[in-house]
């Protein structure tokens, strides 16, 4: 559905998107992360037909971004970070001249606007200035734009940045809803989000793509994928011995508070000790309050592979 071969992109000497390859099967919600600068919302405008690469190929839907870019736009919806909307006019009449513009006939322009204003809870606010909607209403503005055609693809760059809690939660759930029809290319700063939302994650850094994979993919792929954490009373010195020298432990963090020993475990690959360590405390007679796996997040994860990509620049 979405295929990127060797894509570059430079502004003069600076090289922005630096000969990236993905691609994006049909149906389902594709995260698309990266820092500050990373290359994100360059490569999304050179796929909307926004601006052209310096290099390589693009194609949505079998169609070339560079060579057939009518065609692109028809099947594709967009909804950029920054949402362009004429203040003046009114929501209604907003929606109308969007779908005019995309050759819909004015049943279908009817039809449309009825259901977009629906699904993107406009219905208070159809008859509203644009201008007098705060930052979150125009961000659902521009999603119901973006959906009104019925494109095959939606590309969505930061689709909740400016909503309140209760709306990204609606916002997330009419995501997914649209993964089942549609093919989702979603750009988000918020890692929890794209965990919540997201069958599979592309990570970019300084241009360049450094990870691909389902959340739980990534997750894996970290160094430290986990750490037993346990909470023991007993001499912390006594504690953190007999820790260390179980089999498996590679790293051990102990700290203590109101006589309860704080120990963070970091086993080696595919160990999990703790039953260990119940043995442990058991044969010692202390008392074991906690012992629980903390799993590695997406966040971890982004973290880990940016910061190693920034230190190779």
């Amino acid at each position: 559905m979405i295929r990127v071969s060797n894509l570059t992109k430079s502004y003069g000497s600076l090289v922005a998107v630096d000969n990236i390859s993905f691609h994006v099967e049909r149906g389902g919600v594709v995260g698309f992360l990266g820092p500050n600068g990373a290359g994100k919302t360059t490569t999304l405008r050179v796929l909307t037909c926004y601006q052209p690469a310096t290099a390589g190929s693009a194609s949505i839907n079998g169609f070339d971004v560079f060579k057939e870019s009518m065609e692109v736009r028809r099947c594709v919806g967009y909804l950029p970070e920054n949402t362009p909307l004429y203040p003046e006019m009114r929501v209604r009449e907003f929606l109308q001249f969007r779908g005019k513009l995309r050759e819909l006939t004015p049943r279908e322009r009817n039809d449309a606007v009825a259901r977009v204003v629906d699904r993107c809870w406009l219905g208070e606010f159809i008859d509203r200035p644009i201008g007098q909607l705060s930052k979150g209403m125009k961000q659902r503005v521009g999603l119901a734009d973006a959906i009104m055609h019925d494109p095959e693809v939606l590309i969505l760059d930061e689709p909740t940045i400016g909503l309140d809690p209760a709306q990204i939660r609606e916002t997330r759930n009419l995501i997914k809803e649209l993964g089942e029809r549609h093919t989702i290319l979603l750009s988000s700063h918020i890692l929890h989000e794209v965990e919540q939302t997201c069958t599979r994650t592309i990570i970019i850094a300084a241009g360049k793509i450094v990870a691909s994979g389902s959340p739980s993919e990534l997750r894996d792929e970290l160094t430290a994928k986990t750490r037993i954490i346990a909470e023991v009373r007993g001499p912390q010195e006594e504690v953190e011995k007999g820790i260390r020298g179980l089999d498996g432990v590679k790293d051990l963090e102990i700290s203590s508070v109101d006589g309860w020993v704080h120990a963070a475990v970091e086993a080696k690959p595919d160990r999990d000790i703790r039953e260990d360590i119940f043995s442990l405390t058991a044969s010692k007679g202390w008392s074991l309050r906690e012992i629980r796996r903390e799993l590695a997040t997406l966040e971890d994860f982004f973290v880990q592979v940016t910061a190693r990509q920034s230190d190779r620049r």
